[in-house]
């Protein structure tokens, strides 16, 4: 069974100017032991659908349609309580802004400390089993050992910092220790690494290789880097305006893109080892998210584009080795 299953999922935003499709019928499922790239431009739903999986879009935006089944629970279905047991539990969440995460009149360590608190109530956490120590400074312990885990500098001082007094790559890995402190089942990682130095970047990618390794967690990577998705992802997602463009294994998608989006974010990343090639850009914008358009998403930036593509909305074809929503793709699939 997988860890996560998406069916159908529709998540929008009701404004004063008309209805904002941000995610429109997206499929996704991960395996334990499996971490997955999402990727795309700004506006994709990127973020927008680690929110509907946690049930955590707030008014004006609602869920639409379709299902989230984490551990074949039906997630949309849950009480609040329910909820409040599943997040930071079992599922946890990286937000791209680590300062609104954190509450800014309570010390970092101690907001780790009451998470791990809250959801380990009587078990001895791992990072110090073999202390010995009571509970709560069994807690205390193992929020200093994540803190150095992810990089913080002298983290027993660091403990009983404010937020304020981190600075923003160092509140950064505060909120990846606080995702990982609880060994979750499932982690939804929302840009982790933007703002970090290559070296802590590194640390944080081997500590997640490591999680997956030990716990077999899943783990859903939200990016911009392909290169992160290349060193990190056993799969690759493709999102652009809404939609799923391709889906696949890292190393078919990125070695050889079926998507003329994916091709085209490939070829959008600088060439450090061809220095005098021309930078390739982009032409156009992703479409108005009021005014979606009835057919494939990317047509009118599609250098390979047809009449029908303005049509409708190419289905995902299977090509064996991925799903491609593109008719260039329709003469290959199984």
């Amino acid at each position: 069974m997988s860890v996560l299953q998406i069916d159908d999922l529709h998540t929008y935003f009701d404004t004063e100017s008309g209805t904002v499709r941000a995610v429109e019928g997206i499929d996704l499922t991960i395996e334990a032991g499996e971490i997955v790239g999402l990727v795309g431009e700004s506006g994709s739903g990127k973020s927008v659908t680690a929110s509907s999986i946690m049930d955590l879009v707030q008014h004006p935006g609602r869920i639409a349609d379709g299902t989230v089944r984490y551990d074949g629970q039906d997630v949309l279905s849950l009480s609040e309580d329910e909820l409040a047991e599943l997040r930071g539990g079992e599922i946890s969440m990286i937000f791209q802004d680590p300062m609104d995460a954190f509450n800014p009149t309570q010390t970092v360590g101690r907001q780790l400390h009451d998470v791990l608190r809250s959801h380990r109530e009587g078990s001895v956490h791992p990072l110090v089993r073999a202390l010995g120590l009571d509970h709560d400074a069994d807690c205390k312990a193992a929020v200093v050992e994540m803190l150095d885990a992810v990089g913080i500098p002298n983290p027993e001082a660091r403990y009983s910092d404010y937020p304020h007094e981190f600075s923003g790559g160092m509140i950064q890995r505060a909120m990846v220790g606080m995702a990982l402190l609880c060994d979750p089942k499932l982690v939804l990682a929302d840009e982790p690494t933007t703002g970090l130095d290559v070296s802590i970047e590194r640390q944080i990618l081997g500590l997640f290789k490591d999680l997956v390794e030990e716990l077999d967690t899943a783990v859903l990577w939200i990016t911009h880097d392909l290169s992160v998705v290349a060193k990190l992802c056993d799969r690759v997602v493709v999102m652009y305006a809404g939609k799923v463009m391709e889906v696949g294994s890292t190393e078919a998608v990125l070695s050889d893109p079926a998507s003329p989006y994916t091709q085209a974010l490939l070829d959008s990343i600088p060439r450090y080892d061809r220095p005098d090639e021309e930078m390739y850009v982009m032409e156009g914008d992703v479409p108005d998210p009021l005014n979606r358009p009835d057919g494939c998403r990317f047509a009118d930036r599609c250098p390979e584009v047809h009449d029908r593509c303005h049509d409708h909305h190419p289905p995902r074809f299977d090509t064996g080795d991925r799903e491609v929503a593109c008719y260039l793709a329709e003469g290959d699939a199984e």
